[in-house]
């Protein structure tokens, strides 16, 4: 009964975690704050929900949902960060108020080919 109960929490937060993620999208001003609120609600959403749903399946859909889990906590960010990418190299504008690191000269990442 007890894993019953506690099967029903860890829904009940992913769900509301998907929820909060969508009103960081319908909120928030431009393409990257957007993107780090849904990445961060939506990886932390899917997992409490699949860790729900491990807690009540066999142990062979068990291993199943937890490697789906493992590639939603690698793909999910990875994604994220191509987007982010994406969008850097395509100059899309920032919203107001949002400021921009300055990088001088010989303080660059090795293996930074983004060229401002």
């Amino acid at each position: 009964m007890l894993l019953y109960y506690l099967s029903a929490f860890l829904i009940f937060a992913g769900v509301f975690f998907f929820t909060v993620g969508v009103v960081g999208l319908l909120r928030f001003p431009d393409v990257y704050t957007r993107l780090h609120a849904t990445t961060k609600c939506d990886t932390l959403g899917a997992g409490l929900i699949l860790v729900g749903l491990i807690l009540q399946s066999s142990p062979a859909v068990a291993v199943k949902l937890l490697l789906i889990i493992i590639l939603l906590w690698i793909a999910n960010p990875t994604a994220a960060h191509v987007i982010a990418r994406a969008a850097l190299c395509c100059e899309v504008p920032r919203a107001e108020g949002s400021f921009e690191l300055k990088i001088e000269a010989g303080e660059e990442e090795a293996g930074n080919d983004y060229a401002p």
